[in-house]
């Protein structure tokens, strides 16, 4: 008999509430040590887990890796994160780090906080789950569990965690990422890989062959440089305009028949609907979009700036551009990225510097690979039929999870919204649906 999910839902809203409430995010080390503590204490009363350990490098919150040894023939791994992005007041419905229930356009019943939905609501359902399905005796797998305190950042410390070669995670059929998957209200997303990135800068800075070394008067334009030109000369080669494309792959032949799946049932304009814009850089249809989505790598920037900033009339002393990367499985960031820099070296932009703060590649694994077929069975509960992507555009460390877990999936039915920005919500109409499919799934993978 499976477990009272709906009576689930209210464990889960408080628990998210409790958690939203610590301030979790980079740059304040109090909070994420404490948000650490609340996770560890929690997975020992309530769960039973035992700690197999709490690290972090010096100065980062900590990799929590918990065990329910249950003596079972399969173990599957549970990851989540507790960070969050920074928020302040402003556009928010309720403060951001009290939250509360709001009625939201659409959503009826939205309880809204900073890491509703990415991602401490999830890993609250997660757990609450995990609970029930320990107390009623129906967990049938082992479970490792893996929480993460720098996923916004990049998960450094676990993806260091994992290619330790002592590394004490067991060996495990499947890992999953419980996550609100019915993206904008559509069908469940169920991903087969995910994209790789690199996040960094490009840095134009004054030097031997040119430019001031403090800021002078934009009179001088005509004989001194200017690294502001020199960063927009850099960046007219990073990738082509207007998305920043620098690569692309060949779409595997093993994955044609996903993909086709995939374009029977996508819908271009509910995508626009859900990004919020008004049309795409390029014609045609589902599968092409999709083909053309799912094989660019591209060049993003986010930032630009100079130093001094937003000075007027003036030639700055360097100038700066924010870049996030983004490379289907089998292009390496980091090789695209030396391509760049060979490109600059053979146009004579000297000055002109790649910094990258941190880099991983993409990972995608077969249709066939334990936990795929036990999560269909788990989303035969959704309002409608899932979409299965090839992988996903979005980039996570499966490739650190590769030499742990036969997969690494990101799953779970409900909806929630607007991660990163005023308002972010989980829908509590939604949450016995994500309790269930979670439910489902461990069920299935110790059955």
């Amino acid at each position: 008999m499976s477990p009272d999910y709906a009576a689930l839902v209210e464990g889960m809203r408080r628990l998210t509430l409790d958690w939203c409430a610590i301030p979790s995010h980079a740059g304040n080390p109090e909070a994420l040590a404490r948000q650490a503590e609340a996770l560890r204490h929690w997975l020992v009363t309530e769960l039973g887990a035992t700690i197999v350990t709490m690290e972090g490098e010096a100065g980062a919150p900590p990799v929590i890796h918990a065990r329910l040894d249950l003596g079972a023939a399969r173990t599957v791994v549970l990851y989540n994160m507790y960070d969050v992005m920074p928020a302040t007041d402003a556009g928010w419905t309720r403060p951001p780090f009290t939250g509360g229930e709001a009625a939201l356009p659409g959503i009826a019943r939205a309880l809204v906080a900073r890491g509703a939905e990415n991602n401490k609501g999830p890993m609250a359902g997660m757990l609450v789950v995990l609970k029930a399905l320990r107390d009623a005796g129906q967990l049938r797998c082992n479970v490792e569990i893996l929480l993460d305190g720098q996923e916004e950042t990049g998960s450094g410390g676990l993806r260091a965690y994992l290619a330790r070669p002592d590394c004490p995670l067991r060996p495990a059929a499947a890992a999953l990422f419980p996550s609100f998957c019915e993206y904008g209200g559509g069908p469940v997303r169920m991903y087969l890989g995910f994209s790789g990135i690199a996040r960094g800068h490009v840095v134009a800075r004054h030097g031997d062959w040119g430019g001031p070394a403090n800021p002078i008067h934009s009179s001088n334009a005509p004989w001194i440089a200017n690294p502001a030109s020199r960063l927009v000369a850099a960046l007219s080669r990073f990738g082509q305009n207007p998305t920043g494309e620098i690569g692309t792959i060949a779409f595997p032949s093993d994955a044609a028949t996903i993909l086709s799946d995939l374009a029977r049932g996508f819908d271009p304009a509910a995508e626009l609907r859900f990004r919020n814009t008004r049309r795409f850089t390029l014609e045609g249809d589902a599968e092409t979009l999709l083909r053309h989505v799912l094989t660019t790598a591209t060049a993003t920037l986010s930032s630009l700036s100079t130093d001094p900033p937003d000075a007027e009339g003036v030639i700055p002393t360097a100038a700066r551009a924010r870049f996030a990367l983004r490379t289907p499985p089998g292009l390496d960031p980091r090789a695209l990225l030396d391509d760049y820099a060979m490109d600059l070296k053979a146009e004579g932009l000297e000055g002109v510097t790649i910094a990258v703060d941190d880099a991983y590649p993409g990972h995608r694994f077969p249709p066939t690979a334990p936990g795929v077929a036990e999560l269909r069975h788990a989303y035969e509960i959704a309002p409608a039929a899932p979409q299965i992507w090839p992988w996903a555009i979005g980039a996570a460390p499966a490739y650190a999870f590769a030499p742990h877990a036969e997969s690494f999936l990101i799953a779970g039915l409900g909806r929630g919204g607007n991660a990163h920005g005023p308002d972010e919500f989980l829908d509590l109409d939604t949450c016995e649906r994500f309790l269930a499919s979670l439910g489902r799934w461990l069920i299935a993978m110790g059955a």
